[in-house]
This record gives C-alpha cells, structure tokens and sequence, in this order.
C-alpha cells in the first residue's frame, strides 16, 4: 500500500503567528474613525485580510480554519474592536386592541359564514 504522510496541527507555531494578524488588523484598524467600528462597510476589507492571514497561518501549521483555538483568537480580537457593538434587537410587542380585535374577528366572521355556505351547497350537489 502507499504510504500517506499525514501532517499533524502545529498549535504552537499557529498561536505563535496568528498575534501578527492581529496586529496588521489592529493597525489597519487605526485608520478608521473608533465610532466607525460598528459599521461593517467602513472596514470590511482590513477585516478581510484579517481573515485571510489567520486562515494562510493556520494552513502553515497545518491546522484546518477555522479551528478553536483560531477562533479564540478571533473572538479576543472581537472582544477588542466590536464589543460596543450591539445587534438592534425588534421588541416585537402586540397591535392596539382595535386593530388586534378586528385581525380576530374576521377568521372568525368568515368561518361563521362559510359553514351555513357549505352546508346549502352540499345539500344541493344535483346542481353541482
């Protein structure tokens, strides 16, 4: 049989390179205005090659990306530029009761008017 040389996951070389990814990030980040850091569009190319660098490192220490130690490295770069930034959440809450009432009240008028409809139809199938 052929032998396969499987090569293993160096973590230590991978968490050796990855802080420079983050660094580059961090610098890139700089040009953009801290107030900005919510807003995906103003930086999402320096998020791209953050990307891209921790994913070439990973496969440099032939480790799969993502992996969990890759993502806890970006979670803490996350956790450093994004944690002001919060998702807005719908508060979803109910229609005043008028119109609540009335979004009720027709299912309920229309069934009420279809079964006398349908029992007259059914007695009369020789017409249909």
């Amino acid at each position: 049989g052929a032998h396969q040389q499987t090569n293993l996951c160096n973590e230590s070389l991978m968490l050796e390179k990855l802080p420079a990814c983050g660094k580059s990030f961090e610098e890139m980040m700089k040009k953009v205005d801290s107030k900005k850091w919510c807003n995906l569009t103003e930086f999402i190319m320096y998020y791209d090659s953050f990307t891209q660098c921790t994913e070439r490192e990973a496969n440099n220490a032939s480790c799969f990306w993502p992996n969990p130690l890759a993502e806890g490295f970006i979670t803490g770069i996350h956790k450093q530029f994004f944690s002001n930034c919060t998702s807005d959440k719908v508060h979803w809450e109910d229609p005043p009761d008028e119109i609540l009432i009335t979004l009720i009240l027709i299912p309920v008028m229309l069934t009420c008017a279809m079964i006398p409809l349908v029992v007259w139809c059914s007695k009369r199938s020789d017409i249909l």
